[in-house]
């Protein structure tokens, strides 16, 4: 199978520069995961290989993210140092994502706490909740 490699591309549809025309929001999550791993493998390119990375989990980054280095290696293409920066970025996401409740840590509601604990923040949080108050 002959894969249409990613420098074959136009280059407004190419990953990294897409990042750098039109910005980061624009990028799909396989775009993102794509330039993190750098390359596919022989049969699919870095996007698609993302892509069916990401449809395992059904496109789901909170579900990737629990997914472990051997998990990841499972897929062809990807070794023990792209998975690695998976895993790596990932979890960076996730710390930052903990520092913006550490600046706003107000709870108003239920569903806040319930972001905290379904987010794997609890680890870092209080173990005591004393309550939640209403306005």
């Amino acid at each position: 199978m002959n894969k249409l490699t990613i420098k074959s591309w136009d280059v407004n549809d190419r990953p990294r520069e897409k990042l750098i025309s039109k910005g980061k929001n624009v990028l799909s999550d396989a775009e993102l995961i794509a330039i993190l791993i750098g390359s596919g493998n022989r049969e699919e390119t870095a996007v698609a290989l993302s892509k069916r990375i990401l449809q395992s989990v059904k496109n789901n980054i909170n579900e990737l993210a629990k997914l472990s280095l051997e998990q990841l290696m499972k897929f062809k293409g990807i070794g023990e140092a792209k998975a690695i920066s998976i895993i790596t970025a990932l979890e960076l996401g996730n710390r930052r994502h903990f520092e913006q409740l550490l600046i706003k840590p107000i709870i108003k509601s239920s569903k806040d706490v319930f972001t905290i604990f379904t987010t794997g923040n609890w680890r870092f949080a209080s173990r005591r909740v004393l309550g939640v108050v209403p306005k």
